[in-house]
């Protein structure tokens, strides 16, 4: 079991940024592929950003490609999203997730494990 619980979230002006974190319990935390979604009100949830356990491969959705950077601590069950260049439609509920199994996938229903959600607002 994994349990992961974002921070980080809050509201900001456009071109600002915002660093989000997601703390995971469990000792295999360096074995678990992680991502980053996303919903904003009356939307499906998207794909943000992932990063695979084995070697830091990362992968973004095209909407925050240059702009966010996903990475992780495996000394502190840590992963992170810099998220730079902030637009207002980048607001929504930041979520992280974790899944076993060593390939970024985008689809929600790939991930194991889910975090609470972390509001990020970026005002114009």
């Amino acid at each position: 079991q994994v349990q992961l619980v974002e921070s980080g979230g809050g509201l900001v002006q456009a071109g600002g940024s915002l660093r989000l974190s997601c703390a995971a319990s469990g000792r295999t935390f360096s074995r678990y592929t992680m991502g980053w979604f996303r919903q904003a009100p009356g939307l499906e949830r998207e794909f943000v950003a992932g990063i695979r356990w084995s070697d830091d491969r990362t992968y973004y959705a095209d909407s925050v490609k240059g702009r966010f950077t996903i990475s992780r601590d495996n000394a502190k069950n840590t992963v992170y999203l810099q998220m730079n260049s902030l637009k207002p439609e980048d607001t929504a509920v930041y979520y992280c997730a974790a899944r076993t199994i060593n390939i970024i996938q985008t689809r929600g229903e790939s991930y194991d494990y889910w975090g609470q959600g972390t509001q990020v607002t970026v005002s114009s």
